[in-house]
């Protein structure tokens, strides 16, 4: 009986060691003043941090994010990129989640399971991401996987994206009187507009800069005087290390380059400006040699402008490096996606009109309307007449737009093609939240099954946000094997505001905790869901 007990302990102890380890996180949530633009502007701060705390973690961690309201409205964070495996709940969508009441809190709970790379967080209800809130996620390998490229010297987060010097209350209500955005003011990085913010670096050493563009609608390119980018991280995916003058980054995505300051010991620029509008935003921040000599001087290094060609073919050239590990020891290229027999394939058209005189977008001819309960909750408690599976085609209708709670059905573990067409004269910019997908293919014209013979089988960059050109085509492919409510969107915020997303139920039959997490007890509970109980 002794020695039944002490092999029993001895299980338990293994167990309780081998758990993977947990960073706590207590955030307050406030507003506050900030001058991104020069001009005082009432901005969400986290901790009195405009952009928000970094989120420092390693492959598998489990963070525990307490996050406290203290706005005068519901508030809402996302995780962009970050997987959430067999846990939608904690998406930190409307669809998924109940909004943190005012001068209330809840508690994320979130494990980065099985990824690596360079993320970010964002406010994701009603138009708060127009005021800040927003922050990086750095999730890095496990100390006995192997990185392929030497440690930097150091690591560093850059947060850029257009910004309005009006308030966000005042953007918002344009929208719910059913007019477009004004064009931006201008650019910031890290929060600060030209030259507000810098970067030192010591002579002949190696750094990487982990650049995410968390704007509102525009994408931007992105380039150091003096200095080559090498790119090593998409997303998640280490990528083969090509290097660029300069990157295009475009609305939700995230990069990671190595730069070596191996220039003469001055100040250089770092020069982020608008891609594709008539009109072109510029900012700087400064590049600063520990031992500079000479302050940062002279014309910004130009970019490109409206090339789209040139664009397409650096997108075309970011592939994936199939010699790397990934978040565990097995190289990335051991999942051959292109021998996959594809079982679905969707076609999406995004489309913009007005809807009862008012500026609507929609997908497939849906525009969507949030319900009056979370579609996660509403799913759970099988709440009837919240949603209808299948309220979007997999196929553009060619109907005049209207409004739904738009839902798209699909299976756990089906493997599905999805074709973004693009008919407008914009650039666009799509992401799924609880999966990364292979960008397989993208072009310009009307995708039609013959363009299946331009796919990238091999080595794609895999990541959950891409672009798609004007008048073009983006196709990807994805593995469903993360069972959930998952919201797809276009990353261009005004449009997502007004209509252009849905939301991909991946849903398996079994209804087994193995595919998916109970909701939890700490749900929030609100819409017909008030008032019941989530479990024991």
């Amino acid at each position: 009986m002794l020695l039944q007990f002490l092999a029993a302990f001895l299980l338990v102890l293994g167990f309780a060691a081998a758990e993977d380890p947990y960073r706590f996180f207590d955030w307050n949530i406030t507003y506050g003043d900030i001058y991104p633009l020069g001009v005082r502007q009432q901005g969400i701060l986290i901790n009195g941090q405009f952009p928000g705390p970094e989120i420092y973690s390693v492959t598998n961690d489990n963070l525990i994010i307490n996050v406290h309201n203290s706005l005068p409205e519901p508030f809402l964070i996302s995780w962009n990129g970050v997987q959430h495996r067999r846990n939608s709940y904690q998406d930190g969508v409307y669809g998924t989640t109940c909004p943190i009441p005012p001068g209330k809190n809840f508690t994320y709970t979130l494990q980065v399971k099985d990824q690596i790379g360079s993320f970010y967080y964002f406010p994701s209800l009603a138009f708060h991401k127009a005021a800040g809130g927003f922050g990086a996620i750095k999730i890095l390998s496990r100390p006995r996987i192997p990185v392929p490229f030497p440690d930097p010297a150091s690591d560093y987060s850059i947060l850029i994206g257009d910004w309005y010097k009006t308030d966000h209350k005042i953007l918002k209500g344009i929208l719910d009187r059913g007019h477009r955005l004004p064009f931006p003011d201008g650019i910031i990085i890290n929060g600060r507009g030209p030259n507000g913010t810098y970067f030192t670096f010591d002579q002949g050493k190696t750094y990487r800069l982990r650049i995410s563009n968390v704007g509102l609608q525009n994408s931007l390119n992105f380039r150091i005087q003096g200095h080559k980018l090498k790119l090593v991280e998409v997303e998640g995916t280490h990528t083969i290390q090509t290097t660029y003058d300069s990157l295009d980054i475009h609305v939700g995505q995230s990069y990671s380059v190595l730069v070596t300051a191996d220039q003469a010991p001055q100040d250089y620029y770092i020069a982020v400006s608008t891609r594709f509008t008539s009109k072109v935003l510029t900012s700087t921040a400064v590049f600063h040699y520990s031992n500079s000599g000479r302050q940062v001087s002279g014309p910004i290094p130009a970019g490109p402008t409206t090339q789209t060609g040139w664009s397409l073919s650096q997108a075309l050239s970011i592939r994936t490096n199939l010699t790397a590990s990934g978040p565990r020891p097995n190289p990335q290229g051991s999942y051959h996606y292109g021998l996959v027999n594809v079982s679905r394939t969707i076609k999406l058209e995004s489309s913009a009109a007005q809807v009862s005189g008012k500026q609507r977008y929609a997908v497939n001819s849906v525009s969507f309307i949030p319900a009056d309960t979370p579609l996660k909750l509403a799913d759970y408690f099988k709440i009837g007449g919240v949603f209808k599976v299948g309220s979007i085609s997999d196929n553009p209708t060619g109907q005049k737009m209207y409004l739904d709670t738009s839902v798209m059905g699909a299976d756990f573990r089906a493997f599905v093609e999805i074709v973004f067409q693009n008919h407008e004269n914009i650039v666009q910019s799509w992401h799924l939240d609880g999966y990364s997908f292979w960008v397989v293919g993208m072009d310009g014209g009307k995708w039609t099954p013959a363009s299946r013979n331009e796919y990238n089988l091999r080595d794609a960059v895999s990541r959950s946000t891409t672009q798609v050109y004007p008048k073009s085509w983006t196709a990807i492919y994805i593995a469903l094997d993360n069972v959930g409510m998952w919201n797809l969107r276009t990353e261009f915020w005004a449009r997502q505001y007004l209509g252009q997303q849905f939301y991909l139920r991946v849903y398996s039959p079994a209804e087994s905790a193995r595919d998916e997490y109970p909701t939890p007890r700490n749900a929030l509970l609100c819409g017909r869901a008030a008032g019941r109980s989530t479990r024991p």
